[in-house]
């Protein structure tokens, strides 16, 4: 029989515990921390002094409101966000951001420059590069760097960083973890993953999905990618390629899609869907989408003709999703957030008509908390996980950046 876990073990566990509920949740008292997490006082007192002694929490009196309160108050222990932070990248399509987060995930300083869609690799590296050898010196020179999460839009392996910026399905994956650690000092703690998964991931733990365990993000942008909690985890399949539901065919023999099949979702909802149907087929990008939508507010038939086909397969996919992973709740983000809030009727009436009654009947539609700044939440998540796992693992190098 296997022995149970030993008592470092279980130590281990419980400060992974302690310092993951105040880096979600900020200041919070030890007697909140007592009931959350179930121990005594005594076990929570001395969890909070290794991780004080560690540089990760602060612990201080609350001060005093109202009525002076009988008896010692209970301390109050707060995230080093000052002290102790990651770098998160998010590339998308038309822009590459950068942010020094803080534990707790405060934002603390962040970079953004435009990007062409063909921009490679290569430049990527070097546009990241240059935003945190402008961050790092704003750092306090006794703060702990933890890591770089990244946020790619397109597709990205979780095993090797692999990655194929902005969905091209003909451009061959590249190596981006590797290409960035070698201009980052070596640093081999580059965590990379796809801006829909990120996203759900930054809303699921301190977003609009915040307690809901079961959510569905969907992205969209040139193309249309999901994002999936299900059960309190995220659910990334084999090599990290799930999620690809723009790819999900929903109109057979339909309009040929960049993957070599025919009628996929993302050729019904996407940016170029929109704009095609729009009669304005040589537009691009985010301006020329929000132009459609203000054009159909306005009264243009066309446009609204347009926003109504794209909204009414918009709830098509949405029902076929539902029923499948029974979601608590859909987030749209990206352009599909502009999309639902131009369409949230027609949508929710094809979602009333699709949908299995056990999966509809707690199904709620929101637009994401954290907006654009989802993806950068989620890669500063995706780097801290290692320090949430293990607080007192083998101390890192602050130098990250140099």
């Amino acid at each position: 029989m296997r022995a149970g876990p030993s008592q470092e073990e279980i130590r281990r566990h419980n400060l992974g515990a302690l310092l993951r509920y105040v880096h979600i949740n900020g200041a919070t008292t030890r007697a909140e921390l007592t009931g959350e997490l179930g121990l005594n006082r005594s076990t929570i007192g001395a969890l909070t002094a290794d991780l004080a002694t560690a540089g990760l929490v602060t612990e201080e009196t609350p001060r005093a409101s109202g009525a002076a309160r009988a008896g010692r108050p209970s301390l109050v222990v707060r995230p080093m966000s000052a002290l102790v932070y990651t770098y998160a990248v998010s590339v998308d399509v038309d822009r590459i951001r950068a942010a020094r987060v803080g534990l707790g995930g405060e934002i603390l300083d962040r970079r953004e420059a435009a990007r062409d869609g063909d921009t490679s690799v290569s430049e990527t590296v070097a546009a990241v590069a240059a935003f945190v050898g402008q961050m790092h010196p704003d750092a306090p020179p006794d703060a702990v760097n933890m890591g770089t999460g990244v946020a790619v839009t397109g597709t990205a392996r979780t095993d090797g960083g692999l990655v194929q910026l902005g969905g091209d399905i003909e451009r061959f994956a590249e190596p981006l973890a590797e290409a960035l650690s070698a201009v980052l000092g070596g640093d081999p703690r580059i965590s990379v993953g796809k801006v829909a998964d990120l996203s759900a991931l930054a809303e699921h733990s301190r977003g609009v999905a915040a307690g809901c365990g079961d959510v569905v993000y969907l992205y969209g942008d040139v193309g249309v990618g999901a994002g999936i909690i299900s059960g309190g985890h995220r659910v990334t399949s084999h090599g990290g390629y799930g999620g690809e539901v723009g790819h999900m065919v929903v109109r057979p023999g339909g309009h040929p899609c960049g993957c070599g099949s025919r009628g996929c979702w993302v050729t019904e909802i996407g940016e170029h869907a929109l704009l095609s149907a729009a009669g304005r087929d040589g537009a691009s990008g985010r301006d020329a989408l929000l132009a459609v939508i203000d054009a159909a507010g306005r009264g243009d038939g066309k446009a609204q003709a347009a926003v109504r086909q794209v909204g009414d397969w918009l709830g098509f996919g949405v029902a076929n999703l539902a029923n499948i992973l029974n979601p608590r709740m859909v987030v749209f983000g990206g352009t599909m957030r502009d999309l639902y809030l131009a369409t949230a009727a027609s949508l929710r009436s094809r979602v009333n008509a699709m949908v299995l009654p056990a999966c509809r009947e707690n199904l709620r539609l929101r637009t994401p908390k954290l907006g654009d700044d989802a993806a950068l939440i989620g890669a500063a998540e995706l780097a801290f996980e290692r320090l949430l796992a293990d607080p007192l693992a083998d101390p890192v190098d602050g130098q990250g950046g140099d």
